[in-house]
C-alpha cells in the first residue's frame, strides 16, 4: 500500500514537473535555455529508489515527453532511461547527505543526457549540431540546473529518505555485521 502510494506521488510530482517545465520556465529563461527538471527528478528517483525503478521511470516519462514535445520517438526516453540507471550506480559510489556529491552528480547527469540527446538527434533526425552553440547551450542548462539543485533539494531529500526506506528498507546495520 505505501509502495502504491509512493508511485501516485510520483506520477503527480512528475506532472507537477511537467507543467513548470512547459509554462512557469518557458518566461524565465537564461539566455533562451531552459532548465531540464526531469534529468534532476530521474536522478533524484534513481538515487533514493532503486536501478529498476529509476531506469522504468526514466524510460516512461521519457515515451511519453517525445510523444508530447513530438520529435522522435525514443531519444528522450533512452536518456533518461540511463539517466536512471547512471543514478544507481551514484549510488552505490557516492554519498546522498553531501550538497556537492549531488550537484556534482546533477552536472555529470545533464551532461550525458544532453550528449547523448544531441547524438542521437544527429544520428537518428539528421540534426546538424554546431559544437560552439551546443557547449554554450550545455553550460547554461548545466548552471540553471546547479541552481534548481540548490534550491529544491532538500525537500526532494527527505521525501527521498522515506522512498527509500520503503524501496531499500532501513539496511544499515547489515553492511557491518
Amino acid at each position: 500500500m505505501k509502495k502504491a502510494i509512493i508511485n501516485i506521488g510520483l506520477i503527480l510530482i512528475a506532472i507537477l514537473i511537467y507543467i513548470l517545465q512547459a509554462n512557469f520556465f518557458s518566461w524565465f529563461t537564461i539566455a533562451g535555455i531552459m532548465p531540464n527538471i526531469f534529468v534532476i527528478y530521474i536522478l533524484f528517483i534513481g538515487l533514493f529508489g532503486n536501478k529498476t525503478m529509476g531506469t522504468i521511470y526514466g524510460l516512461i516519462l521519457g515515451i511519453l515527453l517525445d510523444f508530447v514535445i513530438g520529435t522522435k520517438i525514443g531519444i528522450n526516453s533512452i536518456g533518461l532511461g540511463l539517466i536512471g540507471f547512471l543514478a544507481a550506480v551514484f549510488d552505490k559510489n557516492f554519498s546522498k547527505d553531501s550538497r556537492m556529491t549531488i550537484m556534482v552528480m546533477v552536472v555529470v547527469a545533464t551532461i550525458a543526457f544532453e550528449v547523448l540527446s544531441y547524438l542521437l538527434n544527429y544520428v537518428f533526425a539528421s540534426i546538424n549540431v554546431e559544437i560552439v552553440n551546443f557547449i554554450r547551450i550545455l553550460a547554461i542548462e548545466v548552471i540553471y540546473n546547479l541552481i534548481l539543485t540548490i534550491i529544491i533539494y532538500p525537500i526532494l531529500q527527505k521525501y527521498g529518505y522515506y522512498i527509500e526506506n520503503e524501496y531499500k528498507g532501513n539496511k544499515i546495520l547489515t553492511r557491518y555485521f
